[in-house]
């Protein structure tokens, strides 16, 4: 798919300096593995642009400084889902229960 390495790098360090994404977004994204999305961002991109890179590194390590509260939001939402979920079965609430996960009002506008 990719004619050169070096365009893989560059596009995938644009990519990850508009979107702000994470590592897994990015491989997703491109269809290639978080392994080759990382050694390219961490080891290949300094080599080919500093500037990009230092761009990419802070959203990185962003990304790095958030991920344990997205892990528990994640967790808070699963479980709140799952509450709901048994309490519709169980009759508790009537018929006018949301289901929907967007039906929470937690503050994920922050990531």
């Amino acid at each position: 798919m990719w004619e050169d390495l070096e365009e893989r790098v560059l596009c995938c360090a644009e990519y990850i300096v508009q979107t702000g994404c994470t590592v897994r977004a990015c491989s997703a994204h491109f269809s290639i593995s978080k392994s080759t999305v990382h050694k390219d961002m961490t080891e290949r991109l300094p080599q080919i642009d500093k500037a990009l890179y230092a761009e990419v590194r802070a959203i990185l390590d962003k990304n790095l400084s958030e991920r344990h509260i997205r892990g528990g939001n994640a967790t808070r939402k699963k479980y709140e889902l799952k509450k709901r979920i048994a309490a519709h079965a169980a009759g508790l609430h009537g018929d006018t229960v949301n289901l929907s996960p967007q039906a929470d009002s937690f503050a994920d506008s922050a990531f």
